[in-house]
């Protein structure tokens, strides 16, 4: 490794500036810094247990939303084409194909998110009928109580440029 190479990977990686690393509740960023230094130099005993803990759960859950998030805006929109089929525009099935993409995203780096589809799309969905309800004034009890969508549906139905009605255009 020439001294250029190590000395940019020197500033990219954390290092523990100081003895004592920075306390959690003052600095976030640079407490982050110093635990993956002090996990890279292996200094277990060191490491602020109690909050890395913390702050992987929530990781953890950032993924699941991450997951529900595109859901809901799927069904979001694909309740809109199901029940306002005289106002299908490309713009929704733009957004049914990007956040189809997302879902298979969110799925081939977080295989395990496989065992929450169902509770996600059981959250997405009552987010989705009231954002569709907000935004259309469409009752909410025009909507099935559950899901009415199987993953299926959700993630691989067809939706096509081609089903919009072109002369309200």
């Amino acid at each position: 490794m020439t001294t250029d190479t190590k000395q940019r990977k020197d500033r990219l990686e954390p290092t523990v500036t100081s003895k004592t690393p920075r306390r959690y509740s003052d600095d976030l960023y640079g407490w982050v810094e110093d635990q993956i230094a002090l996990l890279r130099a292996n200094e277990v005993g060191s490491i602020d247990a109690s909050h890395v803990t913390q702050e992987l759960a929530e990781l953890g859950r950032s993924e699941f939303q991450r997951l529900v998030s595109a859901i809901r805006l799927v069904l979001h929109h694909l309740l809109k084409w199901d029940y306002q089929p005289e106002r299908r525009s490309r713009s929704w099935a733009i957004t049914i194909r990007q956040q189809r993409r997302h879902i298979a995203y969110e799925i081939k780096d977080s295989p395990s998110l496989k065992s929450k589809i169902k509770e996600a799309t059981v959250r997405a969905y009552l987010d989705a009928v009231d954002d569709v309800h907000r935004e259309t004034g469409l009752a909410e009890s025009v909507f099935p109580e559950t899901c009415p969508y199987d993953w299926d549906a959700i993630t691989l139905r067809p939706v096509s440029w081609d089903d919009v009605d072109h002369s309200n255009r």
